[in-house]
């Protein structure tokens, strides 16, 4: 979805400054708590594929919800960098808690992207008060959203999402749609939903091969009524505004690097536990076989690449947000690009450790109990959400020409 750019230079978050390292190792710290909580029934709970509403409560506990809220309003004030980290430490346990807490944070920092300065104070209070997780109802292939004009100085929302992530848990959803008529009319908004707002049925749907507990219902909404009070305010393509998007982006490199880095520590255990070797091995036991070590050693390698990659990355994504409206085009389009090369890099390490670490583990890690496959079926479906090629297009047209993608809400 691309409107028309604005000219505003205004500032436009509150974001600023760098993550120290006191921030980020106490913010790790805590992840890992909630990981190694995450990891004792990780398996179980996706068999199970109920709403994660006691998961969604160890976050909130932990305090991890309002990370990024700015410490004036009642959140913590960490960096985004932070918030990157947090999130590949949950993916090591459970890939869809952390892409459930990675949509939150850019659902709930749209406060910052899309609301006019003097009105974000409000919604940060508003989100800190209640303790929000911010589900969405944004995908771009469903483009059935009506909103029409009611008469009354608001809008009525009608038609259906698929994929809306959180929606199964989060106390409100944030909502993207083209106005149709009135003083507004073809202007995209971006708006807030409680998920008991009359009109708005949550769909209980979400059952796929992995990712099953990031609550990615289907939502329908049916006369649904949005006041003033809901819109957080206009989606345009000024350029600090456009960052919401890559910064998801580089959100999914982050889990898609920590499940490989969970498949890999998962695989190191099986591997160290294998008794006797393989007969023609000449040593005693698997993990001293030098074919397994190299295979293990190449996708350690790859791995801890892709990380250093995606850290690099995600201290760039603060600079560059610390500017706030004075954010150019043209460095917008340079993250942007970056980004797409770390999501074409983690993609390819995810899926590779996540597929070859059976190579080291053998056949009995393929039993059911052992729970290996989760870490293929998380990351094999979430890297399916925008086509991979297109990133490696976005990057090889950069390279080339300098031009960069249209802004649209994958890109």
């Amino acid at each position: 979805m691309t409107t028309t750019a604005t000219t505003s230079r205004l500032p436009r978050t509150p974001f600023a400054g760098q993550a120290d390292t006191a921030e980020l190792s106490h913010w790790s710290a805590v992840a890992r708590q909630v990981a190694d909580t995450l990891a004792r029934d990780a398996l179980a709970r996706d068999r199970a594929n109920q709403q994660p509403v006691q998961e969604v409560q160890l976050l909130r506990s932990a305090g991890l919800l309002n990370l990024l809220v700015p410490a004036q309003y009642g959140g913590s004030g960490a960096h985004f960098e932070t918030a990157f980290a947090v999130v590949r430490i949950l993916a090591t346990a459970d890939g869809s808690i952390a892409q459930l807490l990675a949509y939150h944070y850019f659902n709930q920092t749209g406060i910052a992207f899309y609301a006019p300065p003097e009105k974000q104070a409000d919604w940060w209070r508003r989100t800190v008060e209640g303790g929000w997780l911010w589900g969405d109802s944004v995908n771009p292939v469903d483009p059935s959203l009506t909103l029409r004009a009611d008469g009354q100085g608001g809008y009525l929302l009608n038609g259906t999402k698929r994929f809306s992530t959180g929606s199964g848990v989060g106390e409100v959803i944030i909502v993207n749609a083209v106005v149709e008529d009135g003083p507004l009319a073809s202007k995209a908004l971006a708006f807030v939903l409680e998920t008991t707002r009359q009109g708005l049925e949550l769909v209980d749907d979400w059952d796929h091969l992995g990712q099953r507990l990031s609550a990615s219902n289907t939502v329908h909404y049916k006369n649904v009524r949005v006041t003033a009070q809901d819109i957080l305010g206009e989606v345009t393509e000024e350029p600090v505004a456009t960052l919401l998007i890559p910064g998801l982006q580089l959100a999914f490199a982050h889990f898609y690097v920590g499940i490989a880095q969970g498949a890999l520590a998962q695989g190191r255990r099986i591997l160290l536990e294998r008794q006797n070797a393989w007969f023609l091995s000449g040593v005693q036991t698997y993990s001293r076989d030098v074919v397994f070590q190299r295979i293990i050693g190449e996708l350690k390698a790859r791995t801890a690449a892709a990380e250093a990659l995606t850290e690099k990355l995600a201290r760039r994504y603060d600079a560059l947000i610390a500017l706030a409206g004075e954010v150019s085009a043209d460095e917008r389009a340079e993250l942007a690009v970056a980004i797409a090369e770390v999501k074409v890099v983690s993609t390819e390490v995810g899926l590779e450790t996540a597929h070859r670490i059976y190579e080291v583990t053998g056949s009995s890690s393929t039993k059911k109990d052992v729970g290996l496959d989760l870490y293929w079926r998380n990351v094999r479906t979430h890297t399916l959400h925008d086509p991979v090629d297109y990133k490696k297009i976005e990057v090889g047209q950069y390279f080339l020409h300098g031009e960069p993608q249209p802004i649209s809400l994958y890109t």
